[in-house]
């Protein structure tokens, strides 16, 4: 397939990069930062500024899919940041007719009891709330349009390099955990499970998720 991937370089986006790559995908890597990146066969490099509605629109039209690992944690106003570029994403998707637009979303607006999120719970770490509020934000926004086919995949609690294993589970609004209670996955099967559902669509307008069992 011939994607665009918004957040190429970043921690997220680069394993969905290498991830795509392997498989034989095409890949346009729409960066900020193109000194981050050295093209190769298969993957071609884009400056574009996903603030900019209208280059971000012209950035994204033709192809088969747009993934979206754009995040804003290295931003004073991080919540602020990233719900701005989201809704330049979202616009622009919109904007260029996108197929399909597949987003990384964050594990804060999973279900830990009926009705309670991971987010408001007391324990959740307060340097991460900024960018799971931003998560959160796109999800809802994600869900009160109709006008693009999209996904998001939200991590298990805990994402951190590792393996690529292929061994998880995967469910849709609850937080998943394993036999003692830990809530973990490795960027690698997280990038993995991500372009399986690029290959092989599962959750048509709807958010999902993974762990390890």
């Amino acid at each position: 397939m011939n994607v665009a991937l918004i957040g190429a370089s970043g921690f997220i986006g680069s394993a969905l990069r290498e991830e795509a790559l392997s498989r034989g995908h095409s890949v346009t890597a729409l960066v900020t930062r193109p000194d981050r990146l050295t093209a190769r066969p298969g993957l071609t490099i884009r400056t574009v500024d996903v603030q900019d509605t209208a280059a971000l629109t012209e950035a994204l039209g033709g192809y088969d899919a747009v993934l979206s690992a754009f995040s804003g944690h290295a931003q004073s106003d991080v919540a602020g940041y990233y719900n701005r570029g989201f809704d330049s994403i979202l616009a622009a998707a919109k904007g260029a007719q996108v197929s399909r637009l597949l987003v990384v979303g964050g594990a804060g607006s999973l279900e830990v009891a009926p009705g309670q999120l991971l987010i408001d719970t007391p324990e959740f770490p307060a340097e991460y709330k900024a960018t799971a509020e931003g998560a959160r934000y796109a999800l809802e926004s994600l869900r009160h349009q109709s006008d693009v086919a999209w996904t998001m995949l939200s991590p298990a609690a805990m994402i951190a390099p590792g393996e690529r294993t292929g061994d998880y589970q995967l469910g849709t609004d609850q937080l998943l955990t394993d036999a003692d209670g830990n809530s973990r996955i490795s960027v690698e099967d997280f990038a993995k499970a991500m372009i399986d559902e690029l290959e092989s669509p599962q959750h048509p307008n709807r958010r999902f998720t993974l762990a390890y069992a």
